[in-house]
């Protein structure tokens, strides 16, 4: 299942009581009581065209007969995870190697490593540059398999009514599998865009090898923390065809319904393999203690947690949060610090309108509370092979991840540049200026200059500095500063490969 978030604002519908544990207690590791059930979005009646079942993994099933078209495959370093040639069933599961390299915006990025776990979690809508991978655009015409472009044309069809195609999706899924309405959260009114999306741009990428397998591989470890099961996924995959066959009617043949069933099971055979992996390595989730609350300004607070066993991440990086009061709605976050030696972790929180995660984190967590921790994800790290400098850009609290990045680097005791222009709108916002000119003093290598704007032109400035062309860039903040970030660098020469974020969702074509 996707992430599972909202962005409604109802905080006097508190979740005490009734979720998964009660504020203020010890941790277990065990869910204490049931969520409740509610209803499929949509036409409660909805059915569509029944379609050949979606067998789970590794379960025996009767022969079918050969589907059309060639079988699609994912490969990754000499490996292959293939569809067999068989139309409505998934096969036996089957190992898959990891990619040498996780690709994002306009980059190539550095391998994520997590010395225990891996990296997991896919990320959903995020404060601070914390977000999955961007795709690729999709492969050209000509280089492009019989089944993507029988895809593509799919795609092309329900476009126009992709609102439609998410409201019949759920319906489906949830009248013929009520029991699955349990990992969603209540509220489904951001939910609704973002499973079917991510599915939807994952079998649009499906030739986009080395892309496609680090992001799916990334959802299936993350979606463990949702008690997501290789069984669940038949049902997915089913809703998914259902769907697409009623909005995509006028170019839906059996061809096109062999070439999404293949293209699913693609898709879904590296989420499973990739959860299947880490759960020999790894819990699903962390329960982590508040140590300290640190609020800055009246909608910004540092958020200190102590993980109930080691926690080991990577400084750049990000992790999903779930607290006690809105179960099933989790929110990411980067890490504020490099790991420390007291395994305590901090999250910089800004209070957004109708955020239920961030105004729980912001004016009510209290030291004693205990929240819960995805795996960590992101590929916004350090290259420690080189001596390249750092050109690091944070607004508002983007900073988070930046001042980790310059602590990693302290601790590595390499004597490189590091240039951090941190941008806010006003001195006010400027919450964690003092610490950022601290660093400064502590460390001759490293430049730290205060961007003010009420237009919020941090790109701007970084264009009178300079020149660019020997660092690497580094970005985080809100959208809008991702996007013209990414072009000003382009625009003073610094080569793509070597801009380096997690760009949030509204800057890749999936959703989380």
């Amino acid at each position: 299942m996707d992430a599972p978030t909202t962005t409604s604002s109802a905080d006097d519908a508190s979740g005490e009581g009734g979720g998964w544990f009660t504020p203020r207690t010890p941790p277990k590791r065990q869910e204490d009581g049931e969520p409740q059930q509610s209803g499929a979005e949509g036409p409660g009646a909805a059915e569509g065209r029944r379609v050949a079942s979606i067998r789970p993994l590794g379960r025996p099933g009767p022969a079918v007969a050969e589907a059309t078209g060639p079988t699609p495959s994912v490969e990754s370093g000499g490996a292959a995870l293939a569809t067999e040639p068989s139309e409505g069933r998934i096969p036996a599961a089957r190992e898959a190697s990891e990619p040498t390299d996780v690709l994002t915006h306009a980059r190539v990025a550095p391998p994520e490593t997590r010395p225990d776990a891996g990296p997991a979690a896919q990320p959903d809508a995020r404060p601070a540059a914390a977000a999955q991978p961007e795709m690729r655009p999709a492969a050209q015409s000509e280089t492009r398999s019989p089944d993507a472009v029988l895809v593509q044309r799919t795609m092309a069809e329900i476009g126009p009514v992709s609102g439609q195609v998410t409201s019949y999706f759920y319906a489906l899924l949830f009248t013929r599998h009520p029991d699955l309405r349990a990992l969603f959260p209540a509220a489904m009114d951001t939910q609704r865009d973002r499973l079917l999306k991510a599915l939807l741009t994952a079998a649009e990428h499906i030739d986009n090898t080395d892309v496609l397998v680090s992001y799916l591989k990334n959802l299936g470890r993350g979606h463990r923390k949702y008690g997501t099961q290789p069984e669940h996924y038949p049902a997915v995959g089913e809703a998914l065809i259902g769907s697409l066959s009623r909005y995509a009617s006028s170019v839906w043949d059996e061809e096109t319904e062999a070439a999404w069933v293949r293209t699913y099971t693609t898709i879904s055979q590296v989420m499973i393999d990739a959860a299947a992996e880490d759960e020999l390595r790894a819990p699903a989730w962390w329960f982590a203690e508040v140590v300290a609350h640190d609020l800055r300004t009246p909608d910004i607070a540092i958020v200190t947690v102590r993980p109930d066993q080691p926690y080991p991440f990577l400084a750049g990086q990000y992790t999903s949060l779930e607290t006690p009061w809105w179960p099933r709605i989790w929110r990411h976050y980067s890490f504020a610090s490099a790991p420390r030696s007291d395994g305590l972790l901090s999250f910089h929180v800004k209070a957004v309108p109708a955020g239920w995660v961030s105004n729980s984190l912001v004016h009510r967590a209290r030291p004693g509370d205990v929240l819960r921790l995805g795996p960590p994800s992101g590929s916004m790290t350090v290259d420690h092979t080189t001596d390249s400098g750092l050109l690091c850009l944070g607004g508002g609290t983007g900073i988070a991840p930046i001042k980790a990045l310059v602590e990693d680097v302290a601790e590595h005791g390499r004597r490189r540049p590091v240039e951090v222009f941190y941008g806010a709108r006003t001195d006010h916002d400027l919450y964690d200026i003092d610490t950022m000119l601290r660093l400064q003093q502590t460390h001759p290598w490293l430049a730290v200059r205060p961007i003010v704007d009420q237009r919020a032109q941090l790109p701007d400035a970084v264009r009178e500095y300079g020149p660019w062309n020997e660092y690497d860039a580094y970005l985080s903040g809100p959208p809008g500063m991702i996007r013209s970030g990414v072009d000003a660098l382009r625009e003073v020469g610094i080569p793509v490969g070597r801009i380096r974020h997690d760009s949030v969702e509204e800057l890749v074509a999936a959703a989380n």
